[in-house]
């Protein structure tokens, strides 16, 4: 299965040709054990196109890429979803102007809400007590919050969540469009969706001006390849498209490139045949782990609650809250005892992520060692607070609190003082506090309660000493 930039990177690879062009390697990385990929990765030369403005093979890619999705137009990103973010919130915004965020929304939805020097007004998730994640986002959350402040430019939410929570995005489009703004949808961790009823059908089609998806994390791409979709008149494509070619390499990777292609010649000639042996393991798996008595594997059972509107079957979320192990015991032991590497850890449950790409090998192990655990497990009742995004006390833009003169106290000083900087888990790299707010009791508490447990509080640049960057203010 070969799309058509590959075959013709192979061809010109062991070609005659002679590469007096970048790249360095030239094609020549014998010893180097990169032979494979030196030989068809190249910079944009004749005959190659050039993804800044496509005229040619990429042109011809990304139509098919749209057509695929439903979208009217759609780009190739060589930069991750995190360009594909930057460029949508800059070119949907007015500098110093305001957008409606969800408070979930990735670290990468936060640096454009600073590059843009804009107002974010949240919208908060509701937290799901039960399995320790954050639920959805509510079309009537969104509706009361686009009532009050008339100044929104445009909306924000990250659907489906790291967990796999999916927020209803053809009611929030519907409502979002009453204001003549545009919507967009975070979709990083949906590209998988709508290719067979089993999941949710993408924001594409669901209503949203721009979608974001990540190829490379739930379908078989290369790390750091997405794509940029748009419908409708209501998002400056034109202006998205300036910040593309801004916050997007003007060398972009045709190793990158390739493997989109790749994948979606993969997806338009075998998807259908994929997606339905992907489905059978998944409810394979799902039934066998139906009999656990300790863990619980996280289903539909969600839905219609805490502003759910669907669950993404393809997240494999294992919760062990009220056993007497945390999720980051658990992660440890698949790990060292079972050779199964997870995608994350929370205090209450582990995240493993599946594709069409997975082997019935591996969910076969996976269900095999959660039997295992699970008899060792014993029920107790857990007492510890799980991630929860408080409501930010704002003081200031994150423009201003990150370009502000700042200095470092302990974390005692910093109690009811302005943040300077960002603090968050990653994964999933959502911020506990940004930039402009304030420092209260809860936050610390909550990053030294993390910190105790081994998790990754990154943010801080002494997490040992407990120091934080505030505002120097008089």
């Amino acid at each position: 299965m070969e799309g058509n930039l590959y075959k013709k990177l192979k061809k010109y690879g062991q070609s005659f040709v002679y590469p007096f062009h970048m790249p360095g390697h030239k094609r020549n990385m014998a010893g180097h054990g990169m032979e494979e990929m030196a030989a068809v990765d190249i910079t944009e030369i004749e005959g190659f196109d050039d993804l800044h403005h496509p005229k040619g093979i990429f042109k011809e890619a990304q139509k098919r890429v749209a057509a695929l999705y439903g979208a009217e137009e759609s780009c190739f990103l060589i930069n991750g979803s995190t360009a594909g973010i930057l460029s949508a919130v800059s070119g949907c915004t007015k500098r110093g102007g305001t957008i409606l965020m969800a408070r979930n929304c990735h670290r990468s939805v936060y640096n454009s809400v600073c590059l843009q020097e804009l107002h974010a007004d949240y919208v908060y998730p509701p937290f799901v007590k039960e399995f320790g994640i954050q639920g959805g986002i509510s079309a009537e959350q969104v509706a009361y919050a686009l009532r009050e402040n008339k100044e929104i430019e445009a909306v924000i939410i990250t659907s489906p969540t790291y967990e796999g929570v999916v927020s209803d995005i053809a009611s929030i489009a519907q409502i979002v469009h009453q204001y003549n703004i545009p919507l967009i949808v975070d979709e990083a961790h949906g590209a998988h969706f709508g290719f067979d009823p089993y999941f949710p059908k993408n924001s594409v089609k669901e209503g949203a001006d721009v979608v974001i998806h990540s190829l490379h994390k739930t379908l078989p791409a290369l790390t750091q390849s997405g794509v940029i979709h748009f419908n409708g008149e209501l998002a400056d494509r034109r202006n998205i498209k300036r910040y593309l070619s801004i916050y997007q390499s003007s060398s972009p990777s045709y190793l990158l490139l390739a493997s989109m292609e790749q994948c979606i010649a993969l997806l338009e000639e075998r998807g259908r045949a994929l997606f339905s042996s992907y489905i059978n393991r998944l409810v394979t798996f799902r039934k066998e782990t139906e009999k656990l008595r300790h863990i619980k594997i996280i289903n539909k059972d969600l839905e219609g609650k805490w502003g759910i509107y669907q669950y993404d079957l393809g997240k494999i979320l294992i919760s062990v809250k009220n056993t007497n192990r945390t999720g980051r015991e658990i992660y440890k032991n698949l790990l060292s005892n079972y050779k199964l590497q997870m995608e994350m850890a929370g205090k209450e449950y582990v995240l493993a992520m599946t594709s069409i790409m997975d082997k019935v090998e591996g969910m076969n192990r996976l269900s095999q060692a959660l039997g295992e655990i699970d008899s060792s497990l014993t029920v107790t009742e857990t007492k510890e607070k799980e991630l929860t995004y408080e409501r930010a006390i704002i003081k200031c833009s994150i423009w201003k609190g990150e370009n502000s003169d700042k200095k470092k106290v302990s974390f005692t000083e910093s109690l009811g003082k302005v943040s300077g900087q960002y603090v968050y888990l990653y994964p999933p790299g959502i911020p506990l506090i940004a930039p402009g707010e304030e420092v209260t009791k809860e936050l610390l508490d909550q990053i030294r309660e993390y910190k105790a447990e081994g998790f990754a509080v990154q943010g801080l640049e002494d997490l040992e000493d407990e120091k934080f960057w505030i505002l120097n203010r008089k």
